[in-house]
């Protein structure tokens, strides 16, 4: 007699296929709850790393040599940055480039003079010592920046979100703004600082005008572009810098370090997120295991048939299991699709570089088949131990 022959994996390949397109409405739902859960993952990996890209992109463009000089916070009075701040960070070896702004306090610009008092729309005055948006990585959007010397003309730049309260987006020979009780010319408009957000609804005046407005010349935030690879020993040297006789009334920050800090908040929504995707996977995986459960109940009369004619318990549970891969794969393939195509979607909409992690869609789908596999083990098991007599009693 000879030797019974055990399934080759293309034989069991071509069973497992053949067992699915039996049942394509079990097979399309069961690998629906697949598909979403690997989906999930994908689209929230791949978009928090497109966000990631689009940082790392802005950051690359505006520099994280950039350092911020203000007045230490202290619970006693507040000392004023020396009115030569600019000036003593201007002299430093290790110091690119430099300026600085101060505070008008009682100045308030208005589109016309028959605007309300009241209603300033929250724009400040700031006198400007430098070239602002240059040391920030800031752009022109209309005209130019100011004229250099504390003895320019009496002229304004606005901030990004000032233009828009002042209803200004050009800049022409009649372009004027009411300031100090007086029209004077605006010579330009800035787009949005990212590194000093706080600067885009101001309006920057020269030293000269702002000293008319009652400025007293300290300024308020001197901003330092360092050399790259010396920013941590500039940043150790600026409090000196500029208060040799008191360093501890200075402080000095990254403004780069804000957006690395919102990033990494971003991350703990993305942990979050993860998990949510991997409990619908989780999910996804408990409704393979109630199909393939259910189809060897439909199937006790083939398996028994398939028994009496000498096929092996090993060949039933093989099968049985290479059905259950076959479909977590087939979910876990549409689900890094529809992953895909979300985050190609979503970063292009947002402007960001698209950027899906290759360990994620691998990871994600090996993740699947693992859950698949593991969901078909307990039915491909009790579909072998089935006695081959009962099988065909009960058909």
């Amino acid at each position: 007699m000879s030797a019974r022959r055990t399934l080759g994996t293309g034989d069991l390949l071509r069973l497992g296929v053949f067992g699915l397109r039996t049942r394509p409405t079990r097979v399309v739902l069961s690998a629906l709850g697949i598909a979403i859960g690997i989906a999930a993952m994908i689209a929230v990996v791949g978009i928090s790393s497109s966000s990631k890209a689009a940082l790392d992109r802005v950051l690359d463009a505006l520099g994280t040599n950039v350092l911020t000089v203000t007045q230490a916070e202290s619970f006693a009075e507040q000392v004023p940055l020396p009115a030569t701040a600019v000036e003593s960070v201007q002299r430093q070896d290790d110091v690119l480039e430099a300026a600085g702004v101060g505070k008008v306090e009682d100045a308030r610009v208005y589109r016309t003079p028959y605007v309300p008092t009241a209603e300033t729309k929250g724009i400040g005055v700031l006198g400007a010592e430098g070239d602002v948006p240059e040391v920030l990585g800031g752009s022109v959007a209309a005209g130019r920046w100011l004229d250099p010397g504390s003895a320019a003309p009496a002229q304004v730049v606005l901030g990004a979100t000032a233009a828009r309260a002042l209803g200004i987006d050009r800049v022409t020979a009649d372009t004027r703004v009411w300031l100090g009780g007086r029209w004077v010319q605006v010579v330009g408009v800035l787009g949005p600082l990212q590194l000093a957000e706080d600067l885009d609804n101001q309006v920057f005046v020269p030293r000269g005008l702002a000293a008319d407005l009652g400025w007293d010349g300290h300024p308020s935030a001197v901003y330092t572009r360092a050399d790259p690879d010396r920013v941590a020993a500039v940043r150790d040297q600026l409090p000196r810098t500029v208060s040799p006789a008191s360093p501890a009334d200075v402080a000095v920050t990254r403004p780069s370090d804000a957006l690395a800090a919102k990033n990494a908040t971003d991350d703990s929504f993305t942990g979050l997120l993860v998990g949510i995707g991997g409990v619908a996977l989780l999910v996804g995986g408990i409704g393979v295991a109630n199909t393939m459960v259910i189809t060897v109940l439909e199937r006790r009369a083939e398996v028994g048939v398939r028994r009496a004619l000498g096929a092996r318990r090993r060949d039933v549970r093989d099968q049985f299991l290479v059905e259950s891969l076959l479909l977590s794969f087939l979910g876990g393939v549409a689900g890094v699709v529809i992953g895909v195509v979300v985050t190609l979607v979503f970063a292009l909409g947002q402007g960001w570089p698209v950027a899906i992690p290759l360990w994620a869609v691998a990871g994600g789908l090996g993740a699947t088949v693992l859950i698949g596999g593991l969901s078909g083990l307990s039915p491909a098991a009790k579909a072998a131990r089935i006695p081959p007599t009962s099988a065909l009693a009960a058909a």
